[in-house]
């Protein structure tokens, strides 16, 4: 599996949250967090939210979470699928 570089990996997080008309301070109110820089760091890629904080960004954003990182599903799907065929056929070929 190619290997990820987690500190870039692109999101929708801005746009979910200006589609929304939230602020990053009042994003960061509602998820109970002490401060905005925080929601700055993971739109600008500089660090992703962790699993909790990325359902609470989709029940507030109105989307599924996939959604918010659609680039990175977009990436990893192909060579998923990839591996899964191959391990099918490894054990169909055993069968």
């Amino acid at each position: 599996m190619e290997k990820i570089n987690y500190k870039n990996i692109p999101n929708c997080l801005r746009k979910y949250r200006r589609v929304r008309g939230l602020k990053q301070h009042e994003v960061a109110v509602i998820l109970g967090l002490k401060s905005a820089s925080l929601i700055s760091r993971w739109e600008n890629s500089g660090c992703i939210p962790d699993t909790v904080n990325v359902f609470r960004l989709s029940i507030l954003y109105r989307t599924m979470a996939d959604a918010l990182f659609i680039d990175l599903v977009r990436r990893l799907k192909p060579e998923l699928l990839k591996r899964e065929e191959m391990l099918l056929k490894k054990s169909n070929d055993r069968d």
